[in-house]
């Protein structure tokens, strides 16, 4: 399949966006969500290292450039719609959240309360700088 096939499949969404679901390839974790657009996923899938679509910065993310928290991809999927692409990362360094977490996914929710469950790993002070 041409790349031109591989992406003609997607149903990108009115901005050319795709959501994209990094999920820990071996311990099936969600680690985080983010946007995609046509050349991400193409970059993406000829690199195999995550790259992402920054809707505030309107530019590509190349996910562990700034934080050095790559997500080398082991398997790109795409559901049966079409609309929602899962990358099987193996995540640099153990952290996938801007927050310093593993996982952006760390607020659970109980008796109608968000409770934060996972700690900070490394704070994003010393990940980002002041």
């Amino acid at each position: 399949m041409t790349e031109a096939a591989f992406l003609s499949d997607i149903k990108w969404n009115a901005d050319g966006l795709v959501p994209a679901i990094a999920q820990d390839a071996r311990s099936g974790r969600i680690l985080m969500m983010a946007w995609m657009n046509r050349e991400a996923l193409a970059l993406t899938a000829a690199n195999m290292r995550a790259v992402y679509w920054s809707r505030s910065r309107k530019q590509l993310w190349y996910k562990g450039e700034t934080s050095g928290h790559a997500q080398i991809v082991s398997e790109i999927r795409l559901d049966c719609d079409g609309d929602v692409v899962v990358l099987q990362v193996e995540q640099q360094g153990g952290i996938a959240c801007h927050t310093g977490r593993e996982s952006c996914f760390y607020r659970v929710l109980r008796d109608g309360t968000w409770h934060t469950v996972d700690a900070v790993r490394k704070s994003p002070e010393d990940i980002y700088g002041a």
